[in-house]
């Protein structure tokens, strides 16, 4: 596998790519046809491309305009790769703070500090890190 792309599905999510010639990562963005325009470029390369995308659902307390709005970047996350062709597996976001050593509890913080450790070349938002973490797990279960 060459190129991994890391998704953190919430509006204020992100999207990381750990490729033999480099990392890079982006804030979600803001609209479908964005969204589908940076996968699309993303996977328009020869690598071989695989995608992980955080698995997840409606939070207690969460409103449901946000969950609405919430499930609605989450399918559309979905349909995007699979029309582009790209495959991917979910994975839970304790399952993989966990491997990675950082388990956030809701604490964004946490996973920041992290990113960091492992990226010091990159600038780490709280957007960015995440995504980030997730493709850098996968990155090291595809190694073993």
């Amino acid at each position: 596998m060459n190129t991994i792309i890391g998704i953190d599905p919430g509006l204020s999510g992100g999207i990381a790519i750990i490729a033999h010639d480099g990392v890079m990562a982006w804030k979600m963005p803001e609209t479908e046809k964005d969204l589908f325009d940076a996968l699309k470029d993303m996977a328009g390369g020869t690598e071989k491309v695989f995608a992980i995308l955080e698995n997840v659902h409606a939070m207690p307390k969460q409103g449901v305009a946000s969950t609405w709005k919430f499930g609605q970047n989450y399918g559309a996350l979905r349909m995007a790769l699979i029309a582009l062709g790209i495959p991917f597996e979910t994975v839970a976001p304790g399952v993989w703070q966990r491997r990675m050593g950082c388990l956030s509890k809701g604490d964004k913080n946490i996973t920041k500090r992290k990113a960091q450790e492992l990226f010091p070349g990159i600038k780490i938002t709280h957007a960015i890190a995440d995504a980030l973490l997730i493709a850098e797990d996968k990155r090291r279960r595809t190694k073993e």
